[in-house]
């Protein structure tokens, strides 16, 4: 397990109230010893214009993903703050709610690096992104 900090998916939920996470009701579905999964809605929250998805809300996904995971695998005191995020969006979707899968790339003790893919409801790859925090 790459995790250094005890949660629970109560606990990573209960985070989101008040803050952009909760907006966009993004959900934490799944710890496991070396990954993270999150779902969020793709509705009027989330589209942008033209009724697909905003490859900015594939982001806030992708970047709660790997900025929750950088914290769980730091202790103490100590914070992650995001320094780099990048999206290649693959795949439009219209409806129904989107997976993000979270893995460590680098999990050092100044940077960390996180691969992020999104995908739809048929498993299908919609977004890969790519995170990088700093350990404060």
């Amino acid at each position: 397990m790459i995790w250094k900090r005890a949660v629970t998916l109560e606990a990573l939920n209960a985070m989101g109230v008040n803050n952009m996470v909760g907006l966009l009701d993004i959900r934490f579905e799944t710890i496991a010893d070396d990954y993270l999964e999150a779902t969020m809605p793709v509705d009027e929250r989330t589209h942008q214009p033209f009724g697909l998805l905003h490859g900015g809300a594939s982001v806030v996904l992708a970047e709660t993903l790997g900025s929750v995971a950088g914290y769980l695998c730091t202790q103490g005191e100590q914070k992650v703050v995001g320094v780099e995020v990048n999206a290649n969006h693959l795949r439009s979707v219209r409806s129904g709610r989107v997976r993000g899968v979270c893995k460590a790339l680098h999990t050092g003790g100044r940077h960390q690096v996180w691969q992020i893919d999104i995908m739809d409801e048929q498993g299908r790859l919609c977004c890969s992104s790519r995170l990088t925090t700093a350990v404060l």
